[in-house]
């Protein structure tokens, strides 16, 4: 198999505004030829660098969707996501490995889901309800639009499980709390957790924007319909509110902990005044009862 290339110098010219554009390329086995095709998702890292793919040959943009091993889809997206069509084990793995130095932060490994994407070219684009997902055609439009929510599924997951595994750290700290009053010394590695959790809030609302729907609704508004019907199945927007929820109570705790520690900081400062006042008086008065001796 010839690696596949994340550049093509022959492709240096093409500097014309590539949103939603489209290049002419080799004719390749086409997707609905298929009566299923393999999906995979991976979370690769934190960023991928995409604007330096979107110098080379891609067949549409936003998300970017560019040609990976020997008839496969790749569709990147810039909060770490890649969503791979149609690639064996050996293809994905020349695929990950040619796009490693492009990656911010990579997840190692990375965490993948399996998706089976099936197509009934006399039937309409739908989703069972055992939850198997059937489109009428693998055009670039609704890959494209299946990408996009497997994506945000994808960050949703590894989210969900950051937040849990603040919360199950919360819970003995509570505990601690009603017992003694006082947290020990988890608070600052407690306090550093939950600063990497409120961050999370941030990548959450400013790169993955969950609730947005793609830009290929604009063009395609036709599939809107099957978009909600796959934004439903993966409960996409009742997971983000909860989690924004948590967030907010992870927020409030942390608050609170803040707060329990300067409490702390103000009371030993205190006591260190009273300390320090108190030995004045007693040198003052040991002072004053030698000077009455003499």
């Amino acid at each position: 198999m010839r690696p596949f290339r994340l550049f093509d110098a022959r492709m240096a010219s093409l500097r014309q505004p590539l949103s939603r554009r489209k290049v002419n390329a080799p004719d390749y086995p086409s997707l609905t030829a298929l009566s299923a095709i393999s999906v995979r998702t991976l979370l690769v890292g934190l960023r991928i660098d995409t604007k330096n793919l979107e110098q080379g040959p891609v067949l549409a943009t936003s998300p970017l969707t560019i040609r990976a091993g020997a008839r496969g889809r790749a569709v990147l997206f810039r909060y770490g996501v890649v969503v791979l069509f149609d690639l064996d084990p050996i293809e994905e793995v020349s695929f990950l490995d040619s796009l490693k130095r492009l990656v911010v932060e990579p997840v190692e490994p990375p965490e993948a889901e399996d998706t089976k994407l099936h197509l009934h070219p006399e039937g309409e684009d739908r989703v069972e309800h055992s939850g198997a997902i059937v489109f009428a055609q693998a055009t670039p439009e609704r890959l494209q639009l299946l990408a996009d929510i497997l994506g945000k599924n994808a960050v949703l997951d590894h989210y969900e499980h950051r937040v849990a595994l603040v919360f199950d750290r919360i819970d003995p700290l509570a505990a601690t709390l009603q017992r003694k009053g006082d947290f020990g010394s988890q608070g600052k590695e407690l306090l550093q957790q939950i600063g990497g959790v409120l961050l999370t809030q941030q990548r959450m609302v400013g790169r993955v924007e969950v609730l947005e729907k793609p830009e290929v609704l604009w063009d395609r508004p036709s599939l809107e319909r099957i978009y909600l019907r796959l934004e439903d199945e993966y409960e996409l927007r009742e997971r983000s509110r909860v989690l924004d929820r948590k967030l907010d109570l992870i927020a409030r705790t942390s608050e609170t902990l803040l707060e329990l520690v300067q409490n702390r900081r103000s009371m030993r400062v205190e006591w260190y005044i009273v300390i320090l006042i108190v030995i004045e008086i007693l040198l003052s008065a040991g002072d004053m009862i030698l000077r009455s001796h003499s």
